[in-house]
C-alpha cells in the first residue's frame, strides 16, 4: 500500500488533533453542565412547577438516558450549531453570542493592536539598549502591567480620564443619544459606523472603547515587549549579529533586516496568545465599563443559574482558541520555509 504524500499526512494528523481538541472541549463543558448543583429540570420550568410538568421536561431533555448517550446527544446538537435555550433572554444562545461577540472581539482586537503597535518596538528598543534607562523603563512598565490586577486599573482609569479629566466618555459601548443609529453590518461598532459614514457615531464609539482597549492593550503590551526583549537578545548575541556589523551594515539594518527577521517566527505564537487571552479574558474589563460583550454576558448568565448560555460561550471561547492556534501554525509555514 502506498505510503501518503508529508502534505496530506501533515494535514490528516493536524485534523485529527482539532477534531479530538474539540471533543474533549465538548466533554468538558457537558460533565461541567452535569456536576454543578443547579437541577437542569427547575432551570427551565422554574420552582413552582408540578411533579407532572417536572417529569415530562426530565424526559424531553433526555435526562433518562444513559450519561454516554447524553453526551452523543449533546454533541450532535453542537455539531449542528444548536448550544440550547436561554433561560435569561428567552432567545437561542447562538442567536445571543452572535449578538454580543461582535462588541469583545472589536475590544480585544483594538487592544491587541494597541500591544503590538507599542509593544514590538518597545522589546526592541530594551533588547538593543540593553542596561540602560530606556530597558529599565521597559522592564518596569511590564512588571506593572503583570503586577496590577486590571479590574484595579480599570477603575483608576474611569476616575481619572473619565470622572476627573473628562478626556473620554464613561461606560457602554456608545451613547444613548446614538444607540440603534447604526445598522449593524458586521456587529463591530466602529467598523459599521465607519462603512455607514456616520462619523458621529464613530467618534463618540471611539471615545467609550479607548479607554478598556489601551487598559487591556497595555495588559497585552506588558507580555508582547517582555517576549520580544528576550528573544532579541537571543539574537544579538549571535555570531551572525557580530559578521554583519563587522561588514559594515547600518545599525538599523542589522537589527529590523536580520535580528528582528529571525524573531518574527516566536512572535507569531506570542502575539496569537496574547489575542487569546483576551477574547478570553476581558470579562472583568467588560463587567466594569458595563461592555455587551461575551464575558459580561457568560458572567451575568451564570449569576442567573443559565447554565446553557455558560456553556455555549465557554464551547465558544475554546474553539476560537483552538482556531488561532491553527491560525498561528499556518502563519509559521509562511515566515519559514522549513515548516511547510
Amino acid at each position: 500500500m502506498p505510503s501518503l504524500p508529508p502534505w496530506l499526512r501533515k494535514s490528516l494528523t493536524t485534523l485529527a488533533t482539532v477534531a479530538a481538541t474539540i471533543l474533549g472541549l465538548l466533554f468538558v463543558t457537558f460533565m461541567i453542565g452535569r456536576v454543578m448543583p443547579i437541577d437542569p429540570v427547575l432551570a427551565v420550568i422554574g420552582e413552582r412547577a408540578t411533579q407532572a410538568q417536572y417529569d415530562e421536561t426530565f424526559l424531553a431533555l433526555g435526562l433518562d438516558k444513559p450519561l454516554l448517550v447524553q453526551f452523543g446527544i449533546y454533541v450532535n446538537s453542537v455539531l449542528h450549531g444548536d448550544l440550547g435555550q436561554s433561560i435569561r433572554t428567552g432567545q437561542e444562545v447562538s442567536t445571543d453570542i452572535a449578538r454580543v461577540f461582535p462588541a469583545t472581539l472589536e475590544l480585544a482586537t483594538l487592544g491587541t493592536l494597541i500591544g503590538i503597535i507599542l509593544g514590538v518596538p518597545l522589546g526592541v528598543l530594551a533588547a538593543v539598549k540593553r542596561g540602560s534607562w530606556i530597558d529599565q523603563i521597559a522592564r518596569f512598565v511590564g512588571l506593572i502591567g503583570y503586577s496590577m490586577p486590571i479590574f484595579w486599573l480599570g477603575l483608576l482609569g474611569l476616575l481619572v480620564f473619565y470622572g476627573i479629566l473628562g478626556w473620554v466618555a464613561g461606560p457602554g459601548r456608545v451613547g444613548i443619544f446614538y444607540q440603534g443609529v447604526v445598522e449593524p453590518i458586521t456587529g463591530m461598532l466602529l467598523v459599521d459606523s465607519a462603512l455607514r459614514g456616520e462619523w458621529a457615531v464613530f467618534r463618540d464609539a471611539f471615545s467609550h472603547i479607548i479607554l478598556p482597549a489601551s487598559l487591556l492593550g497595555y495588559y497585552s503590551l506588558a507580555y508582547i515587549s517582555r517576549m520580544t526583549r528576550s528573544f532579541m537578545l537571543e539574537q544579538l548575541g549571535s555570531e551572525y549579529v557580530t559578521t554583519a556589523r563587522v561588514k559594515g551594515l547600518s545599525e538599523w539594518n542589522v537589527i529590523w533586516g536580520h535580528a528582528f527577521r529571525n524573531i518574527r517566527i516566536q512572535l507569531v505564537t506570542v502575539i496569537a496568545l496574547a489575542y487569546a487571552n483576551l477574547l478570553e479574558g476581558s470579562v472583568l474589563t467588560e463587567i466594569i465599563f458595563a461592555w455587551p460583550g461575551l464575558g459580561q454576558y457568560i458572567t451575568t448568565s451564570l449569576l442567573a443559574n443559565d447554565m446553557n448560555s455558560v456553556l455555549g460561550g465557554t464551547i465558544v471561547i475554546g474553539t476560537i482558541f483552538v482556531g488561532i492556534n491553527i491560525f498561528s501554525d499556518l502563519l509559521y509555514r509562511f515566515f519559514d520555509p522549513r515548516a511547510k
